[in-house]
């Protein structure tokens, strides 16, 4: 693609995604991710109401009538994308595959970051660590994430998460807003998932697609895994066929889901074939009901 269809394309995320933005995350994301704690801003003449514990005894002996501490949140934080950039995100059966998906709820997230003053980084992975933005602030940097999400060229094929959780706790030296987004064909990564679940706010994001979930019956049907390059035909009239495929993605997701859980970490499960945005709206509404860890 074109340097300048590139651009293009990523222009075209942002415009979609900045009513989504202001509409529905951008509240809804200040009020789940707070600061870091709180800082002294000024003092100002006590009024009716102001907690006694709040007065400044140093400035009210100076000025000889009360004065309060103002304080107020430290809002910056820090968030990074820790996206699957494999070959299987661009395999699938709707009209948009799985890195698609994955870079406008990059978008979504990385401007409402943005909106709120918080700085955004990115760890691309296959394998491998493929491409690391450190974390900066600025719409355009976010749009440059968004990018390599979506057009990033890179030579590995696989998954491997445990590297990428394990670059990740080398790189961020503080407690960071985590959105690990993947179609999890890799689940071989729970000591890594503990120990950032225990350093940071770890969020898994699951991008599916309906092929992922089940085969359709519509005879022999060739067959290309793009990880490993392996090629195959499989008959998809034997329902027994139908059904291992089907109870083989059942238990790889009941093992990520039992993992989750065991470190205390969200998982958000998204499919192609429909909106993200009720999926991501349900996660900011019930972490909304509970204090930032």
């Amino acid at each position: 693609m074109l340097s300048r269809e590139i651009l293009n394309k990523v222009k075209q995320i942002e415009i979609q995604t900045r009513r989504i933005v202001n509409d529905v995350f951008s509240g809804e994301y200040r009020s789940i991710f707070k600061g870091k704690g709180m800082s002294f801003s000024e003092v100002r003449e006590y009024q009716p109401g102001d907690d006694v514990r709040t007065i400044d005894w140093n400035v009210t002996a100076r000025n000889n009538k009360p004065f309060v501490k103002v304080m107020e949140e430290e809002r910056e934080l820090t968030v990074y994308f820790l996206v699957d950039v494999s070959a299987s995100g661009r395999v699938g059966s709707t009209q948009r595959f799985k890195s698609e998906i994955a870079a406008e709820i990059c978008a979504v997230l990385a401007f409402s970051a943005i909106r709120n003053g918080d700085k955004v980084g990115l760890i691309n992975f296959t394998g491998e660590v493929e491409k690391y933005l450190s974390p900066r602030k600025g719409k355009a940097y976010a749009m440059q994430v968004i990018r390599e999400v979506l057009f990033g060229e890179y030579e590995g094929k696989g998954t491997r998460i445990e590297n990428a959780l394990q670059f990740l706790s080398r790189v961020a030296h503080k407690r960071s807003i985590v959105f690990l987004i993947s179609d999890f064909y890799d689940t071989d990564f729970d000591n890594a998932l503990k120990a950032v679940a225990n350093r940071h706010d770890l969020i898994m994001i699951h991008v599916v697609d309906p092929l992922d979930k089940q085969l359709p019956n519509i005879g022999l049907m060739p067959v290309f895994d793009a990880e490993t390059g392996e090629k195959m035909v499989i008959d998809t009239s034997v329902k027994k066929v139908r059904d291992q495929y089907a109870e083989h993605y059942r238990s790889r997701i009941s093992n990520l889901e039992t993992m989750c859980r065991k470190n205390k970490t969200d998982l958000i499960h998204i499919a192609t074939d429909v909106s993200y945005i009720e999926p991501l709206n349900r996660f900011f509404k019930t972490r909304g009901k509970h204090q930032y860890r």
